[in-house]
């Protein structure tokens, strides 16, 4: 069964996430959809699977126009979906989870042998040879992956959307997986794959669409386009100008001594490959890689929002334990997440709340942030930041998101820390405030802070730091010093390179 999407747009307050997009899934195939964070892929699968209605376009499915006003009509289509997060019932046995609304029906209720017996075969179909009766919560991620697929193959699904399904795997569960996936695609079902490991992407995809910044950039069959082209495409090439900044990555920094922090082969399973960095004072340590490639997983064990599984840290030369952030901001390391708006701010606070916020977490709830000092922070960062309207009393959801972000960080500065790990600090900001947050981080540096920066645009990761540290599925792959002149190019290739890290 085909589906074929012609002209999708999809418009939120603000925002046109999707601006007249084509995408076509034939039956029998895989087909892979890339392209960096804000490009339009949830949107388009949520357009597709009845989640978002779409404002123009139409979609076709085996031929006939369709309009979903849900997922049930989705899935009446035959469209199932199988998201990172595996919506799955832990409570409930396997056998219910694969059955759940279709069990079979006896002469008073549920037959529930005959509900298991008929479970069993769905699973063996997917090569699963495991009790049905057995509690789903006793199962790795990977067999629950594969036990939501079984429930998809239930409702004779003929177009399967799998959303990040390897993103927590190993490579024995995504081998398992792939296998699965291989098997239905020669069943002639059409499998839309949606993931950001480029070595999966070329291992298992038919063909691939592309999107950057809610627009198709093409579609190609995965032979006609090799993996350097691949993430130029995904990536673009528009560069922000900081001419009047220089290139920070020129300065020189002494690394003699302890360094701020040091990590010794930090991992964790399913997340991240143990990878050991070091960071000076006053040095910026950019992490270089596609999304999916460990950045933010190694940024979140070293801060202690996520716990690793094996590696130490060391903070000026003594080893530590950062098993939470309260851990982490009592060392005086300070984390801003990429997620600005879930993990970030919080949007029904004032400006001045929401800045203070780091302060008042380091003292303790109890202990309250005197109001002079909390004035003081408030005045110092209003104006040295330059946020826009200084107004501390206005709500912060009501900033631009480059203000928002200036709040974020004079959050952290407050707190005086040594060490600042910015995710994705100028991601969905306009090109002035982007270039203030760049100059910013440059002129931190030179006074002596460390900082671990992340972006998905290499341009600034180079303009920006001392030290790069490449990432590629999972993998620190290389780690360079830009006193030599490091360039995209040279990043590109490094993350575009075949074969295991």
């Amino acid at each position: 069964m085909s589906v074929v999407m012609r002209g999708i747009s999809v418009e939120f307050p603000g925002v046109k996430a999707l601006d007249g997009v084509d995408f076509a899934l034939r039956s029998g195939e895989i087909h892979s959809l890339l392209g960096e964070n804000g490009a339009g892929k949830s949107t388009l699968i949520k357009a597709l699977t009845g989640v978002y209605p779409i404002d123009s376009g139409r979609i076709e499915v085996a031929g006939r126009e369709r309009t979903f006003t849900g997922t049930a009509d989705a899935q009446s289509a035959g469209i199932a979906t199988v998201y990172q997060e595996v919506n799955l019932c832990a409570n409930l046995s396997v056998g219910e989870n694969v059955m759940l609304g279709n069990e079979v029906s006896g002469r008073f209720g549920i037959d529930w042998r005959a509900t298991y017996a008929r479970a069993r075969t769905f699973l063996s179909q997917l090569g699963l040879d495991i009790d049905p009766r057995s509690p789903l919560s006793s199962h790795s991620l990977a067999i629950q992956q594969l036990i939501a697929i079984s429930r998809a193959v239930v409702v004779d699904c003929r177009v399967l959307v799998l959303d990040e399904p390897t993103s927590s795997l190993d490579r024995s569960e995504v081998d398992r997986l792939f296998a699965v996936m291989r098997r239905l695609r020669d069943q002639n079902v059409a499998i839309l794959f949606v993931s950001h490991f480029l070595d999966q992407i070329y291992e298992i995809s038919d063909r691939m669409t592309i999107l950057r910044n809610g627009r198709l950039e093409g579609e190609y069959l995965v032979g006609e386009l090799e993996r350097p082209q691949l993430i130029a495409k995904m990536l673009g090439r528009e560069l922000v100008e900081l001419d009047s900044i220089g290139r920070s990555s020129e300065r020189v920094i002494e690394r003699t001594g302890d360094p701020v922090l040091r990590v010794l082969a930090l991992g964790k399973r399913g997340s991240i490959e143990p990878m050991d960095l070091d960071v000076y004072p006053g040095e910026v340590v950019g992490l270089a890689g596609l999304l999916g490639s460990g950045r933010t997983e190694l940024a979140r064990l070293i801060y202690g929002a996520d716990r690793a599984d094996h590696g130490t840290v060391q903070v000026h030369g003594s080893t530590t334990r950062l098993s939470t952030p309260r851990h982490s901001v009592e060392h005086r390391i300070a984390f801003s997440s990429e997620d600005r708006r879930a993990e970030g701010i919080i949007g029904d606070l004032t400006v001045a709340e929401n800045m203070v916020l780091g302060v008042q977490a380091k003292r303790g709830w109890f202990r309250r942030v005197p109001r002079a000092r909390r004035d003081q922070i408030v005045d110092q960062y209003m104006d040295s930041l330059q946020i826009r309207p200084r107004n501390p009393q206005a709500l912060i959801r009501n900033l631009s998101g480059g203000n928002q972000q200036k709040v974020l960080l004079a959050r952290w500065l407050a707190t005086d820390p040594v060490l600042l790990i910015l995710d994705e600090p100028t991601r969905g900001i306009d090109v002035g405030a982007k270039a203030e947050i760049q100059r910013l981080v440059s002129e931190l540096a030179e006074r002596g802070l460390g900082v671990i920066f992340i972006s998905s645009e290499l341009d600034e990761v180079v303009r920006l730091s001392q030290r790069i540290a490449v990432l590629r599925d999972r993998h620190k792959v290389a780690d360079l010093d830009n006193r030599q002149n490091v360039d995209v190019d040279d990043i590109v290739a490094l993350i575009a390179k075949e074969g295991a890290a």
